[in-house]
């Protein structure tokens, strides 16, 4: 009986533990993130994305193209803001633990198993830039995929540091219907590479 009243009260620590250091890290991100609309300006990248393959007409589809190239540029901008501002954020409060749980404390107690947010949030940058930039050999259409393959994987980023990389990549399944695989294959190669090296994905 001892026994389990001491495993339901470990429990119940683990629990609170786990939930404060979440409250801690939603707050840390949400003062940074609370300043730009990048999360509204993947919403409209998204519809529009949407809107551009469902039309048939060649010149309206031309059309909208044309106009998330706006949208597309200020993304990038803004993103590349929050980016450098989160990157004086003190090395401590940006590891991330890569196991797929949360464990209380992960960061100070296996230190070598965990990664820098403020360095993924750079790489992430990169591979949104570049790939809203495009290039010459590549359709509307690459170019879209590509980028919202970008945007869900820095999505995902950011849930795994908030909650867990199991919570991120239910979330990406939920919200976009899209295994965390599959959009680690559909980003940039260079992207891929750099991410990995530092995930250890």
């Amino acid at each position: 009986m001892e026994i389990v009243v001491l495993a339901m009260l470990i429990a119940i620590g683990a629990y609170l533990l786990k939930s404060r250091n979440e409250r801690r890290r939603i707050a840390l991100l949400g003062s940074h993130l609370g300043k730009y609309q990048i999360e509204k300006l993947m919403g409209h990248l998204t519809e529009g994305y949407l809107r551009a393959l469902g039309e048939e007409d060649s010149q309206r589809r031309d059309s909208i193209w044309s106009l998330l190239n706006t949208t597309e540029a200020k993304l990038c901008s803004q993103f590349n803001s929050f980016a450098a501002e989160f990157s004086k954020v003190a090395e401590a409060q940006a590891r991330v633990s890569k196991f797929a749980f949360p464990i209380p404390f992960a960061e100070r107690l296996f230190p070598k198993a965990t990664f820098d947010l403020r360095r993924c949030l750079m790489l992430h940058a990169q591979g949104i830039t570049s790939a809203a930039q495009g290039s010459p050999d590549r359709t509307p259409r690459d170019k879209a995929f590509t980028l919202s393959a970008e945007l869900f994987l820095m999505q995902h980023t950011c849930h795994w540091f908030c909650r867990s990389k199991a919570v991120a990549s239910a979330r990406m399944l939920g919200r976009h219907k899209t295994p965390y695989a599959l959009v680690l294959k559909s980003v940039a190669p260079e992207t891929r590479r750099a991410y990995g090296a530092l995930t250890g994905n």
